[in-house]
């Protein structure tokens, strides 16, 4: 989709909610996770995409796909690239380079239950790398700063989300 595309699209959605509020509030696609062999899992959606996760030689796994956490890093940097592309459709801006990188740190202690150690990102750093030939920095900013207030995914991250774990034995 061209930059007027999205913004066209945008429009719509945003009129179409503002018109119909009660239409805001839906379920997200489910995410289907299987085992497949080994720690390699693959993970559909309703539309059939899908991502393979494996671990690292180190913890038995065979290395044959990204971790789950480093999807997590990538869901979060994808998401930021995204809000801040739909911002920049918005307003016009011409953006020329997009480019989020997304780190972390964590203690491998609480994946393997050593120690009263928790397990997961002890915290998550986000860099953004942005080029819009002509736009002034401000504006860039403002941007940036629109696309980490609505930010799905981001959101999350930084908040706790109520979590339900149910279990069926086949």
């Amino acid at each position: 989709m061209t930059t007027r595309d999205i913004a066209g699209a945008i429009d719509a959605a945003t009129a179409h909610l503002r018109a119909h509020p009660e239409d805001g509030r839906v379920a997200d696609r489910t995410a289907t996770v299987v085992l497949e062999e080994g720690l390699r899992c693959r993970a559909t959606d309703p539309m059939g995409h899908a991502i393979v996760t494996d671990m690292p030689a180190e913890v038995g796994g065979a290395d044959t796909g990204p971790t789950p956490g480093t999807v997590l890093r990538a869901a979060i940097g994808s998401c930021a690239a995204t809000l801040v592309a739909m911002g920049a459709a918005q307003e016009g801006i011409p953006l020329a380079r997009v480019e989020v990188v997304v780190a972390s740190e964590s203690d491998h202690r609480g994946l393997l239950g050593v120690g009263e150690v928790a397990p997961g990102p002890l915290e998550v750093r986000v860099r953004y790398r942005l080029s819009a030939p002509g736009v002034p920095a401000e504006r860039l900013h403002a941007l940036v700063d629109w696309a980490e207030r609505h930010a799905p995914v981001t959101a999350a991250a930084r908040h706790q989300v109520p979590l339900t774990v149910e279990v069926d034995l086949a």
